[in-house]
């Protein structure tokens, strides 16, 4: 198939969040089984240096409301594959500190940036000779489908299916209801089925109703973002979606996320030579995070978004009880100030046993995986989750809440799993302090008394396949239904 993936984000161009990974990690998979892949994205031009951006191929002319803006299309490919690269360089949209926010708040031209980017790529899908698919992922491309189904009306892409992802339920694109004719659309799309919630544009609603086939990504946030807790008022339009809202999970793309070829991390190792490599990268990290160079001691590691969805609440009240036993924490990440005031104040406390880096740094993430024993992922919510699969790949337990794609991917430690040799982390299944509390006891108490089933644990989620190889094959069906539908 000719597929077109729209994107605002995509590694390693510009990142957010878990999106950019699926954009290229997905992209490279179904390029590798025999597909034509393009991803298209935003010229981000703070964030996408200059040798990166590619040749200039053509210039596209988009109307909003009664102004004509021209974008750049650029070209380039996907680094380690054959995928092309459309940039969209528009600079008075997309020359910004950030990709969505400035400070605390959205940039207040959202709506024209995002309109005029799905705009974009239609235009450019019909200049490519409207390809078989256009898979929309989020909001900021949820228009598409809309703007799709609206040229099919005027004998345009009839062979075309429209596909969009759900990355994040908590994100909507709401904007009022007067830039609707920001969309160019006709007035009629404008109602409680389609393309309005609660008097104003909602442009998730937009993808979820016009797209032929609506994905998310994982089996169990399917399930979950059709209940009042999860769906955010969108619930009963994604339980209209029936067996056309489908859950798979995302992959890794072990190009990048591998220790046995990681030049990020202290020592490269794989499952048969874990046993001697990871302890040189946990030395190394123990190092670089001020830690107490300890080798038995339980070393917990953080890599995320300082956020009370990221189960920092849970965290916080724990610490100082956890920390009682032979325990060191490496945290990274930035977000709200509480957080990182709290996590800076427990390493004031337990000097050389917590390592605490605000901010973000790749290498260190790689090495961070790489030179823990345990991963902690307690969210309150998760759509689906990388880096709890990235700690299954460098042998590094992790230890999440069972929701969302932390339920799908980690098969728990209990004793039936253990006994069979098939668990690969711990999961606990109320969200509230004293149970993780007590989970992370059992983790510990296993690390400390029971290595070589620890060690088996490891393995096992070392040996389990997190390549895109399966996802890809599960979004090759869903396009296929796509193209019927």
């Amino acid at each position: 198939m000719n597929i077109l993936i729209a994107s605002s984000e995509a590694v390693p161009f510009a990142k957010t969040g878990g999106l950019a990974d699926v954009a290229s990690g997905l992209s490279k998979a179904l390029a590798e089984i025999g597909h034509e892949v393009t991803l298209i994205m935003p010229c981000h031009r703070r964030f996408i240096k200059e040798e990166q951006r590619g040749d200039s191929i053509a210039e596209i002319k988009i109307d909003l409301r009664n102004t004509t803006f021209v974008a750049n299309i650029r070209q380039t490919t996907l680094p380690g594959s054959h995928v092309k690269v459309i940039l969209v360089d528009q600079p008075q949209f997309f020359d910004r500190d950030a990709l969505y926010n400035e400070g605390p708040t959205d940039y207040p031209d959202n709506a024209e940036r995002f309109i005029f980017f799905s705009k974009a790529v239609v235009e450019y899908a019909a200049t490519l000779g409207h390809p078989d698919i256009i898979h929309a992922n989020d909001w900021q491309t949820g228009l598409i489908p809309a703007l799709v189904t609206h040229e099919r009306n005027n004998g345009r892409f009839l062979n075309t299916g429209t596909v969009l992802t759900i990355h994040n339920m908590a994100f909507h694109g709401w904007f009022p209801d007067y830039q609707m004719e920001l969309t160019g659309l006709p007035s009629s799309y404008f109602n409680w089925k389609q393309m309005e919630a609660w008097g104003q544009l909602n442009l998730l609603k937009t993808g979820i109703t016009m797209a032929d086939m609506v994905t998310t990504v994982s089996p169990s946030y399917a399930r979950e973002i059709c209940r009042p807790e999860y769906g955010y008022g969108l619930d009963p339009v994604l339980l209209e979606r029936g067996d056309t809202l489908v859950g798979i999970l995302n992959g890794v793309d072990t190009q990048v996320w591998n220790p046995a070829v990681d030049q990020k991390i202290a020592a490269n190792y794989t499952a048969d030579t874990f046993q001697t490599g990871k302890p040189k990268c946990k030395q190394a990290l123990q190092n670089e995070m001020g830690l107490a160079e300890d080798e038995d001691a339980f070393l917990l590691g953080m890599v995320t978004r300082l956020t009370d969805q990221k189960g920092l609440d849970l965290i916080v009240e724990k610490a100082d009880q956890i920390l009682q036993a032979r325990v060191q924490f490496a945290f990274l990440g930035t977000g709200d100030k509480h957080h990182e005031e709290a996590l800076n104040a427990l390493r004031a406390r337990h000097p050389g046993k917590v390592g605490v880096y605000i901010g973000f740094k790749d290498d260190l993430a790689h090495r961070i995986e790489a030179g823990s024993d345990a991963y902690l992922m307690p969210s309150l919510f998760e759509p689906c989750g990388l880096n709890q699969m990235y700690s299954l790949i460098y042998g590094t337990v992790p230890i999440v809440h069972a929701v969302g794609g932390l339920a799908d991917s980690i098969v728990d430690a209990d004793m039936t799993n253990v006994q069979n040799q098939t668990a690969t982390g711990f999961q606990f299944f109320h969200y509230d302090a004293e149970t993780f509390l007590q989970t992370v006891w059992t983790a510990i108490g296993l690390y400390q008394h029971y290595r070589t089933i620890w060690n088996q644990i490891a393995i096992t989620g070392m040996q389990r396949d997190s390549s895109w190889s399966s996802s890809a094959a599960e979004y090759v069906k869903v396009y296929e239904r796509a193209r019927g539908n």
